[in-house]
């Protein structure tokens, strides 16, 4: 066996591993940036803008991870072939087919609703808490990351759809791409002097990248919707709301759980302690995104096995690559932590612009305990079931009252106990007790119903192949 398959690196996984390198590369490139371009107070202003921005999160609800277990379930169904061709009963292209049009009128009305609602309100913010700080030039940065982020926003379904329909391999490389870009156009905007427009350019470089990458896959997409659809859609109330309004409630509270101390700080501290606390989370936030990066690309795959009946190959798929993230999580917080103690004696001008090292390191532990349940959220979600609604509610309210009262106090060192408390203390035991009931409970079900294999005759996929992202029957061989 390779190392490489011992590692768990197979095509998606080292696509998403190198798309998140690329982005940790250009996150420190742009941490370096903004510590010389821009002064303490901007800084505030630009992670404040970030925070704003992520209010994306509201508006999205969590819909693309349920278009991509909606896809992911019913194109067990249909084999593809490259050029856009399906090959399936008539009833199942239909459904697969209402699930891209029923994803295409959500997000098209979330994007409008994003614009309309959030660009006022994040001017109001900005406008009351900036009279001392008038010189900064917020407005123009503002306007155009908000309606670059709702555009964003209304790509979104395309990209998860096709990764359900098992284009993990293609999602991931497109990803990679939008990282390489999205970091040579921050990093202009900051070199030449207009650093608040990196938010909206990064996002732009992004959006630009997706297109081509939509417009490659056009044949497919437009196939699609033009199947007629008659009496074999998914139903938007029976098939895909009951799942869908827990998952959202547990996505909106993802924003109060990571992006609110930012501008709680802003409006509470002051710009400069927003501005550390900022750049502090970025950091661990993208260890986060690095670490999981052998399990996101697992979602496609947990719900294909789903829908087969395969429970035992389920299982053993999650707990390795739950294992190979939290291992890479641990290597990344070591190094992190080192380097964070040791930057005061080399570059102290960076390191006044970010937290502590012993406060960085307890948010580490923090960002650490959310990526155990980040993980174990992505099996359990793959069910297209959210059994992590009341643990996401608790986490929330926990998050926002206490680190509203810590930072007030505390300041930033408040905002990050607050952190490790709604992580560390209530959202890890309480998700791996929820893993262990739900695994439980449905191993028993299958056991007394005796399905062992719901579709004994679907195309077997081998999720690590490196050929092209739809596969004819002749290219592909059984692997899981």
């Amino acid at each position: 066996m390779s190392l490489r398959h011992k590692l768990g690196i197979d095509a998606p996984v080292a696509y998403v591993f190198l798309g998140r390198i690329a982005n940790i590369v250009g996150s420190t490139g742009t941490v370096l940036l903004i510590a010389r371009t821009l002064t303490p107070v901007e800084q505030g202003y630009y992670y404040t803008l970030l925070s704003l921005v992520a209010l994306q999160i509201v508006f999205e609800l969590g819909f693309s991870f349920v278009i991509q277990q909606l896809a992911a379930h019913e194109s067990v169904h249909l084999r593809f072939g490259k050029h856009g061709a399906m090959d399936g009963t008539t009833s199942a292209q239909a459904r697969l087919a209402s699930v891209l049009r029923l994803s295409m009128r959500w997000y098209t009305v979330a994007a409008v609703g994003m614009v309309v609602l959030i660009a006022p309100l994040g001017s109001l913010f900005f406008a009351h808490h900036a009279a001392e700080h008038v010189q900064v030039d917020w407005r123009g940065p503002w306007l155009c990351a908000i309606c670059a982020s709702a555009f964003s926003l209304w790509c979104m379904p395309f990209y998860a759809f096709l990764e359900g329909c098992g284009q993990v391999r293609a999602v991931a490389a497109l990803r990679l791409r939008q990282a390489l870009a999205s970091t040579a156009l921050a990093w202009t905007a900051l070199l030449l002097h207009h650093g608040l427009y990196a938010p909206a350019l990064v996002i732009a470089a992004q959006i630009a990248v997706g297109l081509l990458f939509l417009f490659g896959n056009r044949r497919l997409l437009l196939a699609l919707l033009r199947v007629p659809l008659q009496d074999n859609a998914v139903r938007w109330r029976a098939d895909v709301w009951p799942f869908q309004w827990r998952i959202a409630i547990s996505w909106m509270c993802t924003y109060f759980t990571m992006q609110v101390f930012v501008p709680i700080l802003f409006a509470l501290r002051g710009a400069v302690e927003a501005g550390q606390m900022g750049m502090s989370l970025s950091i661990t936030g993208y260890m986060t995104v690095l670490a999981l990066s052998w399990t996101s690309t697992k979602a496609t795959p947990f719900g294909n096995l789903i829908a087969r009946g395969e429970l035992h190959a389920l299982d053993q798929l999650f707990q390795r690559s739950m294992r190979q993230s939290l291992g890479a999580f641990a290597a990344l917080a070591c190094t992190v932590c080192l380097g964070a103690a040791a930057l005061p004696a080399f570059a102290p001008h960076l390191a006044a612009r970010m937290l502590p090292a012993h406060l960085l390191a307890v948010l580490a532990l923090g960002a650490g305990a959310n990526c155990a349940v980040q993980c174990m959220a992505t099996l359990l979600r793959s069910f297209k079931r959210e059994p992590f609604l009341v643990l996401s509610l608790a986490a929330a309210a926990v998050t926002l009252s206490l680190g509203s009262l810590a930072a007030t106090r505390w300041g930033t060192a408040g905002a990050v106990f607050s952190y490790l408390t709604a992580m560390g203390g209530v959202a890890l035991p309480s998700a791996w007790t929820i893993l262990r009931r739900e695994r439980r409970s449905y191993l028993a079900r299958i056991a007394a119903t005796g399905k062992a294999n719901q579709y004994p005759h679907a195309l077997p996929i081998d999720w690590e192949s490196e050929t092209a992202p739809f596969l004819t029957p002749e290219e592909v061989q059984p692997q899981i």
